[in-house]
């Protein structure tokens, strides 16, 4: 009894980071408003998240990437740059000012819909949450979706 005490005391701190639910799925920072172009034009920001899990966690780890565009109005949009065919990254291109992902050369329309009637993708690309917080900053809901898949499910 002397040494189940304190061995059943070691075992749960020992285990308590296991018991702990990290937060997901929240808001994060991704630039602010001075960085992207007020013609409405997408610029592509890497999504930095801290992870945890049981025992460590790291700060500034790259979750995803995001398109973002500026309008006239002060709204901004995200679209995630994850193809929703196949999961492959889209590129923008200026020039033709539209979204096309070389997996399976299909275009997008910078709005996100499916531009080419005989696209494979399932669906226009996934949006995204975005909020303009603190006068300036950009905070996008960041978050994956199935692939292959007609519906927008989360991953």
């Amino acid at each position: 009894i002397i040494t189940l005490i304190p061995a059943a005391a070691g075992l749960l701190v020992l285990l308590d980071p296991v018991r702990r639910k990290s937060a997901r799925g929240g808001p994060v920072l991704v630039t602010t408003l001075k960085a992207l172009p007020e013609n409405g034009e997408p610029r592509k920001f890497s999504v930095l998240a801290t992870r945890v899990d049981a025992w460590n966690r790291t700060p500034n780890v790259p979750i995803g990437a995001v398109y973002l565009q500026r309008f006239k109005d002060g709204t901004v949009r995200a679209l995630n740059v994850a193809c929703p065919h196949a999961g492959c990254f889209v590129e923008y291109r200026s020039g033709r000012n539209h979204y096309f992902c070389p997996c399976h050369n299909s275009s997008f329309a910078l709005d996100g819909k499916i531009q080419d009637p005989k696209s494979p993708s399932p669906r226009a690309l996934d949006d995204l949450k975005v909020e303009i917080r603190n006068g300036g900053e950009v905070w996008v809901t960041f978050q994956n979706f199935r692939a292959g898949v007609h519906d927008k499910v989360p991953a």
